[in-house]
């Protein structure tokens, strides 16, 4: 790191820790839905390909097509100011989610949220890039990730918390009105004590100039990068059965066992992913800072070997016949399923021009949402209904969240096409951006 461009650790910390913040919102107005899923169901009266596209396609759709503007936007101007908005817009279209009465207008209401949440995560890793290394850049980037797992966290605990003593009549509405304030709240204080960072300062001196070439020349330059696609699909087809498997496991809980306590359940769903998935996600993340300084190939080895297990471990936990059996599965799925995280967002960064760097992650949030939050929840909610046409509703859910995991096997191969094809990348990424400093 250039001498002159030492950033305050403190105040680079704090920052880390703010974005991680609001990343962990951008989870929990995502999981809540599937969390109250049942409820929200039964309410409003919907089908399990409706309660799929809400989760899934409704938001994903949104959120991938408005998040490459935004990302221009933010490769351009105040990222700052850009995340500020963007939070206090999907936060404003949660709280309009418990209003909805019919699916039109709770699906309105996902839209709305989508379009927000696309102005989340291309400033966020942009500006984390300026404040941390090469060399650092995926542990900062995995501190980042943990707030994935803190957000589903918070999102059970919080459902936990105001869901009362009777869980037959859970006032869900109330729920998103409460945390759709709250993230406005902090939309405020984002756009109060974040600075802007310079772009590149990891890279370049202070009065070094960063040449802007036109949109499509880098936007060129970025989709020639093999390893940057790959990494691409591998954490979309892992993420595809992720969020099926998150977007319907508490409907499947209920199915499972309809006598165990509901708010129980939530609880201890809650504190896994708050722990175990968090540290996977950290751990990932330390392991490609440290195992990738000595040999770049474990970016691509961490994620293939994370997914391969659970991939054994995630046909174990939906066939465990109780629910104890099934949350201890649970437990070491999650480790696994955050390992990716980390070395996968580092890619995205470190190959991506500086100039693109939020376009970069736009473009790898697109893909990955589009196949993954698009598919997989409507996937995992379309063969449920199929299978229920010749099963009973158990086995139903077992055979569609099982067909789901099937995808895990394109994301192993994905990943170890990556290990094979990112050494040569990472070297060609050093020198396009030295050539961008003018």
């Amino acid at each position: 790191m250039p001498e002159n461009q030492e950033v305050n650790k403190r105040y680079r910390a704090f920052a880390l820790v703010l974005l991680t913040i609001v990343y962990g919102f951008n989870f929990i107005d995502r999981q809540i839905l599937g969390i109250l899923a049942p409820f929200i169901q039964k309410d409003l009266g919907l089908t399990n390909t409706q309660l799929g596209l809400l989760i899934g396609l409704a938001f994903a759709t949104f959120y991938t097509a408005v998040a490459i503007p935004i990302a221009w936007l933010a490769d351009r101007y105040n990222r700052v100011n850009i995340l500020a908005i963007a939070l206090a817009t999907w936060s404003g279209f949660t709280a309009l989610t418990g209003m909805a009465n019919n699916f039109l207008q709770i699906g309105l209401a996902r839209m709305g949220v989508g379009i927000g949440e696309a102005g989340g995560s291309p400033p966020s890793h942009s500006i984390i890039s300026d404040l941390y290394a090469k060399h650092e850049r995926a542990g900062a980037l995995g501190v980042y990730s943990i707030g994935i797992p803190l957000g589903i966290m918070s999102a059970y605990l919080v459902t936990a918390s105001l869901i009362g003593a009777d869980t037959d009549a859970v006032n869900w509405r109330r729920i998103f009105v409460i945390l759709g304030v709250t993230g406005i709240a902090l939309a405020v204080i984002v756009r109060l004590v974040l600075r802007e960072p310079k772009r590149g300062a990891m890279e370049f001196d202070a009065d070094t100039e960063i040449a802007k070439p036109p949109f499509l020349e880098s936007l060129k330059v970025l989709l020639k990068i093999p390893s940057w696609w790959f990494m691409a699909f591998g954490i979309a087809f892992a993420s595809f059965v992720s969020y099926a498997f998150s977007g319907f496991q508490t409907k499947y809980l209920v199915i499972l066992d309809p006598e165990f306590n509901f708010k129980t359940v939530i609880i201890i769903l809650g504190v896994i992913n708050g722990t175990t998935y968090a540290a996977g996600t950290y751990i990932g993340a330390k392991l490609a800072d440290v195992w990738g300084g000595k040999d770049i190939r474990a970016y691509g080895w961490i994620p293939a070997i994370a997914i391969a297990f659970a991939f054994v471990i995630g046909f174990f936990t939906l066939w465990a016949p109780t629910i104890p059996l099934h949350l201890t599965g649970t437990t070491f799925l999650l480790f696994f399923l955050g390992m990716y995280l980390g070395p996968s967002f580092a890619i995205a960064q470190t190959l991506a021009p500086i100039n693109m760097r939020a376009m970069s992650t736009a473009l790898f949030f697109f893909i990955l949402n589009m196949i993954a939050l698009g598919g997989g929840p409507t996937f995992a909610g379309y063969m449920n209904d199929v299978f229920e046409a010749n099963f009973d509703k158990l086995a139903a859910i077992r055979l569609a969240l099982s067909v789901t995991g099937l995808m895990f096997i394109p994301s192993i191969i994905s990943f170890l096409i990556v290990s094979k094809k990112i050494k040569k990348d990472w070297e060609n990424a050093d020198k396009h951006n030295k050539a961008l400093a003018k």
